[in-house]
């Protein structure tokens, strides 16, 4: 949401919360939710118009688990594994009709190395834990398993020189949620284009996610830096984190059944002398733009691999750029 307010209805610099906590039980109607498959136009036809192989590692967690399931709603092959961060597990979880079996780290070369040679199309997704991406994307590597990495943290550096190494294909992408994307694109470009126009402008920044996130939000990381190129210096310290239920219901007015699962982020420009008022907003209910965005992700890389292209290392960016949009 952009508003430009005239100078009767500014807000004090000390008050971000007032414009927030207005939304109230409103909020919901803000939310994005990807409900339905969005595919490009030439495979917009339905779930049987693609398939292939996907691994999903990680389906022990709520992210993992979403992903899995829109893939059956997508009509790809779910493989019937998954790993664990934990050694000792002995267990198995359904997806749809599928029963995925979970193995522990040790475990991971061996039964990958048979997912390769079982499923020699596979693509493999991943939303595990952020001490595990480099390692999980260097044994990838090394059995030749194309994959998606969702899974934010881990040393960035090293993650795209082990695919570079390898000549594997990967996407890697914090962010899935492709309009989110779009619009981090949109930011960027506004930066480039136009540096400085706001010089001299005072930014609040709010973020709201379920109690389980610990980290800064790494899209309003990305929307702070071009903010920053517009001219508008920022503090990472002073953001506001809210991870209490009680005040994001209450203050932020994420509704009740997204307090689990939820991403809303606010920015808010003033001018020097407070005539002048900017607000950004995009508020994400639920984990579905992610796990739809993730299985465009995941049918863009399989073509990709398929049709051999000369580029081995994508992000979302080049989906959307593609026409992978509703």
């Amino acid at each position: 949401m952009l508003s430009l307010r005239p100078p009767h209805t500014t807000f004090p610099r000390t008050s971000p919360w007032l414009r927030w906590g207005r939304l109230g039980g409103a909020a919901a109607p803000h939310c994005l939710s990807a409900a339905a498959p969005a595919l490009a136009p030439e495979t917009a036809a339905g779930p049987g118009s693609v398939s292939f192989p996907i691994l999903v590692n990680g389906c022990t967690g709520n992210m993992g688990l979403s992903v899995a399931e829109a893939a059956v709603h997508r009509g790809l092959h779910l493989v019937p594994v998954s790993f664990s961060s934990r050694e000792k597990v002995k267990r198995t979880i359904q997806v749809e009709q599928t029963d995925i079996r979970i193995y522990g780290p040790s475990a991971r070369e061996d039964v990958l190395s048979s997912v390769a040679d079982e499923f020699p199309d596979v693509i493999v997704v991943d939303y595990t834990a952020p001490d595990s991406v480099n390692s999980n994307a260097e044994l990838y590597c090394k059995l030749g398993l194309p994959f998606v990495m969702g899974t934010t943290g881990g040393n960035q550096q090293l993650l795209y020189k082990s695919v570079q190494d390898s000549k594997n294909y990967a996407l890697i992408s914090p962010q899935m949620g492709k309009q989110v994307v779009a619009f981090l694109a949109i930011m960027r470009i506004f930066a480039e284009q136009f540096p400085g126009a706001f010089s001299g402008y005072h930014l609040e920044v709010l973020e709201s996610h379920q109690a389980s996130k610990k980290d800064t939000s790494g899209t309003a990381k990305d929307v702070i830096a071009s903010f920053e190129k517009l001219g508008v210096p920022y503090d990472m310290n002073r953001m506001v984190k809210i991870r209490d239920p009680d005040q994001q219901l209450e203050m932020v007015g994420v509704p009740k059944e997204h307090i689990e699962g939820h991403a809303f982020h606010l920015y808010h420009l003033t001018s020097p002398d407070d005539s002048v008022s900017f607000e950004f907003q995009h508020n994400v209910c639920g984990r579905s733009i992610y796990a739809e965005g993730t299985i465009d992700a995941a049918i863009f890389l399989h073509r990709k691999v398929q049709s051999k292209d000369c580029k081995r290392i994508y992000s979302m960016e080049d989906v959307l750029r593609e026409g992978y949009m509703p």
